[in-house]
């Protein structure tokens, strides 16, 4: 199996005035299709070839560095993209919710640690909410890496890396954030792989 790009699911002028159509097109396709094109170079004669994104991922952290980042990057993405929609944010879903209040504090307290995990990632990377041994978390990796290599599922992240903010928000990735958790997260896809991660 081979990575391929994924179409986003929407316009790319679909996400503004929070993400830019210049932002989606140069972050879906320069930077998403440069992890694409690289991993697929780097999985050629490997024993991972015909892996999923997933398999990848896990075999690749701590073994093929240069590997890992492009396959924990395009992992990143493919979500990352399904995460947002036109007109996002909003009421957080039942089952969600409550799992929320019980395991994070409430719905504005989560927002808050989820904007500060990603204020406080230095340097490039991701900010998660993930389940990891049945119960919520919200975690922040470096670089291309996920919560799949510590043993979490994500089911909800932000990029932020500069390329993911810098054309509209400059240096403010603290108004990004907030635009993005209040503005464009589709609740309903975070709620789907929540469901999934809890079986």
């Amino acid at each position: 199996m081979t990575f391929t790009l994924p179409e986003l699911p929407y316009a790319y002028d679909a996400l503004g005035p929070y993400m830019s159509k210049e932002t989606l097109e140069f972050h879906h396709d320069k930077h998403h299709k440069a992890y694409v094109d690289t991993g697929n170079k780097l999985l050629e004669g490997t024993d991972l070839q015909g892996k999923s994104v997933e398999e990848v991922v896990k075999a690749s952290y701590n073994t093929n560095q240069a590997l890992f980042n492009n396959a924990g990057q395009h992992y990143n993405h493919i979500h990352f993209w399904q995460w947002m929609k036109p007109n996002g944010g909003g009421a957080i879903p039942g089952a969600l919710a409550r799992k929320i209040d019980e395991d994070l504090g409430g719905a504005e307290k989560f927002k808050a640690d989820f904007i500060q995990a990603g204020v406080g990632q230095f340097g490039s990377g991701w900010a998660w909410l993930a389940v990891k041994d049945g119960k919520l978390a919200i975690m922040k990796t470096p670089n291309g890496e996920n919560p799949l290599v510590h043993g979490a599922k994500p089911i909800l992240g932000v990029d932020v890396w500069e390329h993911s903010y810098y054309i509209d928000y400059r240096n403010r990735r603290p108004d990004y954030l907030k635009a993005f958790i209040e503005n464009l997260v589709n609740w309903e896809h975070v709620e789907a792989m929540y469901a999934e991660a809890a079986k």
